[in-house]
């Protein structure tokens, strides 16, 4: 009996913790607040998430190579200053989403070349690229918001597709192709590989430079669509905009069961810590709770997401 119940914790701990936060802010919500669980209710604070989400997914694909990246902010206010100040004239969606595009993989290929090939700390490079990125909107800016977003933007923001709004759908596309890209092509186990062990991994004939560059250009382009959902959502422009989605992204891998520096996690278990989240935000709204007490929250997930990855690298 002892050794089955010993098993049963282990299978327990081995679950991410996104998935039991999910289901506490369920119960929750269900005994306080019933009556919002209905499409149109969720799908507004779902949709506040997205952005999160979707760096979310580059973040857990960096941190399974063992890396990490902290330059999204930078990407999403640089994406907001191009949409917003008219830098580019009066350009509309065809030409101002390959530039975002194109922006965030070039900020990702210099992370994933500074990382892989120079074998440069990953927090300072891509700290020390997301304040350059901050100083140059700011300096472009001259401190005061750009401006305001084409419409064009905030009406596909709000476009819905039977019922279910575009961001959420775009959130959930680009989960399912992540999980298939890591599931079933040779890229997905090159970095399973070199985030089991990259020495073993290199003498394997794996790739391992390249797998790192490639995981950061990824989460280049993927802040950069975060950056245009995230934009879509305010239709104005900021100085200090989405700065802290790198931050909660990371708590919110860790709570979904991705493990800094050993390889481990998958994409479903970020998608419910995002969700947990979109939850907590709903709770703490429909129990008055202002926007300090929010903050206040966040900080507590972020502590405890690094004291559970503590605990899963500890026993790991």
């Amino acid at each position: 009996m002892a050794a089955i119940f010993h098993a049963t914790l282990r299978r327990l701990a081995a679950v991410p913790p996104a998935y039991y936060v999910f289901a506490v802010l369920v119960l929750v919500l269900w005994f306080t607040r019933p009556q919002l669980f209905n499409l149109n209710v969720m799908g507004v604070f779902i949709r506040q998430v997205a952005p999160l989400g979707i760096v979310v997914l580059g973040q857990l694909l960096v941190m399974n190579v063992r890396s990490i990246d902290l330059s999204a902010g930078g990407i999403i206010l640089l994406v907001n200053y191009y949409i917003s100040s008219g830098m580019f004239g009066a350009a509309g969606p065809e030409l101002l989403v390959p530039v975002s595009i194109a922006t965030g993989l070039g900020v990702g290929l210099f992370n994933g070349m500074m990382v892989g090939i120079r074998r440069a700390s990953a927090v300072i490079v891509t700290l020390g690229v997301s304040i350059v990125l901050i100083g140059i909107v700011q300096f472009l800016a001259n401190g005061k918001p750009p401006g305001n977003v084409p419409q064009v933007f905030n009406a596909a923001y709000n476009a819905k597709l039977f019922a279910v709004p575009l961001p959420i759908l775009a959130w959930i596309a680009l989960t399912a192709l992540m999980a298939v890209f890591l599931s079933r092509f040779v890229f997905g186990r090159f970095v399973a590989a070199v985030g089991d062990n990259p020495v073993a991994a290199h003498f394997s004939g794996v790739p391992v430079r390249r797998t790192v560059i490639a995981a950061h250009t990824i989460s280049g382009l993927m802040a950069a669509l975060a950056g245009l959902v995230q934009t879509a959502s305010i239709a104005v422009g900021s100085i200090r905009f989405g700065l802290d989605l790198s931050l909660n992204a990371v708590a919110a891998a860790i709570l979904g069961g991705v493990i800094f520096g050993r390889g481990e996690g998958g994409v479903w278990g970020p998608f419910f810590g995002v969700l947990s989240f979109a939850l907590l935000f709903v709770v703490m709204t429909t129990l008055g709770i202002k926007e300090p007490g929010k903050l206040v929250a966040q900080g507590l997930i972020i502590l405890l997401a690094a004291t559970l990855y503590g605990l899963r690298r500890a026993n790991a």
